[in-house]
């Protein structure tokens, strides 16, 4: 059975080798050769792919996150048992869903019947991410939800709170997503707008992925297609 990892922040990310870390390099890696972050669940039908094999292990597409799920799928491996996608340097909270590429990758997986978990880190600014603490989230996460029921037509997203050094380990929380929308705001100047929004400022309904991670555990919430 294949374990098949990709990302939307691109095959040379730090996320995706802590990824594959984290499942004590037992998955084969096809990723995008550069990042699509937020641009949700594109594919390309107007031209060619390029599948590159750098190892067995490791394989770089020239298109989009779900383009990589469908060529690995299809073309890469048989007989896979799960996809999964990140670990995103940002949050893939809530209603970010629809927007995530990380997600959108799983999602992909979830259409033809495969399973997946989408992994990403909340960065709170001006905090690093420490990936070494981030792959052994990651592994214990993964033990957990593989070894959970998951109904069909469904995958997990998964959302890794950033932490100080000193804090306490977190919890696993399942929970609901939150449909709260981000505040959207733009700062003008003639005709040209600048987006402005600040994340950590979201509405936190109680019990909600954004309001689990936020509080400093780790957010589980199952998605239906």
């Amino acid at each position: 059975m294949t374990i098949i990892l990709t990302n939307d922040d691109g095959i040379d990310a730090p996320g995706i080798k802590a990824l594959m870390q984290a499942i004590d390099n037992e998955g084969i890696i096809v990723a995008p050769h550069v990042q699509h972050s937020g641009c949700g669940h594109r594919v390309t039908t107007s031209r060619p792919l390029q599948l590159q094999c750098r190892s067995p292990q490791e394989y770089v597409v020239d298109g989009t996150h779900a383009d990589c799920t469908r060529i690995a799928l299809t073309q890469v491996a048989e007989d896979v048992a799960w996809v999964f996608s990140g670990i995103n340097a940002g949050g893939n909270l809530g209603i970010d869903v629809y927007m995530s590429g990380t997600v959108a990758a799983v999602r992909e997986a979830a259409i033809h019947g495969v399973p997946g978990i989408a992994i990403s880190h909340w960065i709170k600014k001006p905090l690093v991410i420490d990936w070494d603490r981030a792959t052994r989230w990651t592994a214990n996460v993964i033990e957990k939800l593989c070894n959970h029921p998951l109904p069909a037509n469904s995958f997990w997203n998964v959302n890794l709170p950033h932490l100080t050094p000193d804090a306490a380990e977190p919890d696993i929380v399942f929970c609901q997503q939150s449909i709260d929308p981000l505040k959207v705001g733009y700062r003008v100047e003639q005709d040209l707008y600048y987006y402005q929004g600040e994340y950590a400022q979201r509405p936190r309904s109680p019990n909600t992925d954004v309001d689990v991670c936020f509080s400093g555990n780790i957010a589980v919430t199952q998605i239906t297609l």
